[in-house]
């Protein structure tokens, strides 16, 4: 951080609210619980910029027109860059948040990268889609799958399903990197047998009836239990403004409350900010995936399961208890569920009296 209720509105107010985060009114979401808490001790927060195109990610996109009645009227994004260039800007504290899958959070924070995660985010979301169903795991063995890059979160998430079903990713599976659309065609053409899908990827290979899928985060177990999407920040950062950081993850969680609650408001949103160009996807994803849970999960079982899993992987050396000691704080989290719910019964009593 640098020093420096389900109530009708018409498109234009909603449009106009965005504008003028500042009113208190946007997305219906009322800044209330912040007027007794001190201004965040920096007006500016540095964050990753958001590139067009992902639905799953939408309390990030959300959020960033919720900081400003937090108290950052200013917002510096950097260029959006591959994973690992990413994490070595939050582990330098070039940015302040970074939401992701928790894999590259763990495998920065056991190569000693000052990383904490935070809070939970959203779960499901991903699918594992190839070219046959699925079979035992034996079967499984010298598949090749594609992936963005290796070390992303693509790459630990489908490491960490390879190993929960006793495969070695490391040389039980073939990895590529060929860029997305070129690994839908190959998928098509039986050239690769897997590829990892998000929204709208994943409904565009259900329109193109690509698939089977094999295994979807969002309703199979263990998958769905645990977060898909973890925020965390620099511990340098945490440590010495803690008012920024509950601020900037206030807005983070009210994003998910308004995808969870209010799913309409949240993909007409996405679309007239450019995020996406198709309202039938954004819908779509925001009914499919359970943005609310973030209530109900606990972020510290999802690294125990993945640390574990990439521990199995050969790709970590910490076990998942050096990890959570020194790679957590659940401070704010804990603070904020139970802030937020109870303005999570506000917005419904007034959608109610709607």
């Amino acid at each position: 951080m640098s020093t420096q209720h389900p109530r009708r509105v018409s498109r234009r107010r909603f449009l106009g609210g965005l504008t003028l985060a500042g009113t208190g009114g946007l997305l219906g979401v009322h800044p209330r619980p912040v007027a007794a808490e001190p201004p965040p001790a920096v007006t500016t927060l540095r964050l990753t910029a958001s590139k067009p195109g992902g639905l799953c990610i939408a309390p990030k996109y959300g959020a960033e027109a919720l900081l400003q009645p937090e108290g950052f009227p200013a917002i510096h994004s950097t260029a959006e860059q591959h994973m690992p260039h990413r994490m070595q800007h939050l582990a330098s504290g070039e940015t302040d948040l970074e939401c992701t899958f928790g894999g590259p959070f763990i495998t920065r924070r056991d190569a000693g990268a000052p990383i904490l995660v935070l809070a939970g985010g959203h779960s499901g979301c991903v699918e594992l889609v190839g070219t046959e169903p699925v079979r035992p795991p034996r079967a499984r063995k010298g598949k090749t799958v594609t992936v963005t890059s290796l070390g992303d979160a693509e790459h630990a998430f489908l490491a960490s399903i390879g190993a929960y079903v006793g495969l070695a990713p490391q040389k039980d599976i073939h990895w590529g990197t060929p860029p997305p659309v070129e690994s839908m065609r190959l998928l098509a053409a039986g050239t690769i047998d897997a590829i990892l899908a998000t929204p709208p990827r994943a409904q565009a290979l259900r329109a193109q009836q690509i698939g089977p899928v094999g295994v979807n985060s969002t309703v199979d177990r263990p998958w769905s239990q645990d977060f898909c999407g973890l925020v965390a920040g620099p511990r340098e950062c945490v440590r010495t403004r803690p008012v920024a950081t509950k601020r900037a993850l206030r807005a983070r969680l009210k994003a998910a409350n308004v995808c969870a609650l209010e799913p309409e408001r949240a993909a007409r949103f996405l679309v007239d900010k450019g995020y996406v160009q198709r309202y039938d996807e954004a819908l779509q994803t925001m009914q499919e995936l359970p943005y609310g849970k973030w209530r109900e999960d606990a972020p510290e079982e999802t690294i125990r399961c993945y640390a574990l899993r990439l521990h199995e992987a050969g790709m970590i050396k910490s076990t998942p208890q050096k990890i959570i000691a020194q790679g957590t704080d659940w401070r704010f989290f804990n603070e904020l569920k139970r802030e937020l719910k109870g303005e999570r019964g506000r917005r419904q009593e007034r959608g109610a009296g709607a």
